[in-house]
């Protein structure tokens, strides 16, 4: 993941963030202040995640709505991967063609 941050190649959702800070972090501030700072990624409308929900027949899958928004922004953003040790929404990523595989070097197996 340094890497990666190094070479501004991770983007944050909003979303995530929001999730974090609803739980427990060492150093609060800081890590949401640094969160923050990263690159956001594209917030799908939600017509357009429902409309994805349905298309794609995402529902009973195991996922949440953040989740689904997270799918939606990795696709409507080209080349955008999805990092995540959800089993559930590593499954549909995968079938996506979106799930992030870090390497040992910190690239992404395509």
């Amino acid at each position: 993941m340094q890497n990666l941050l190094a070479n501004d190649q991770i983007a944050m959702h909003p979303f995530v963030v929001a999730e974090l800070a609803l739980g427990s972090l060492r150093s609060r501030a800081t890590t949401l202040e640094y969160l923050d700072f990263l690159p956001p990624a594209r917030v799908a409308h939600l017509t357009e995640v429902r409309h994805m929900i349905e298309a794609q027949s995402l529902y009973s899958k195991g996922i949440g709505l953040t989740d689904a928004h997270l799918i939606a922004s990795c696709l409507l953003t080209k080349g955008t991967q999805l990092w995540s040790r959800d089993a559930a929404l590593m499954k549909i990523a995968a079938a996506f063609g979106i799930l992030f595989k870090p390497t040992g070097d910190g690239k992404a197996n395509p």
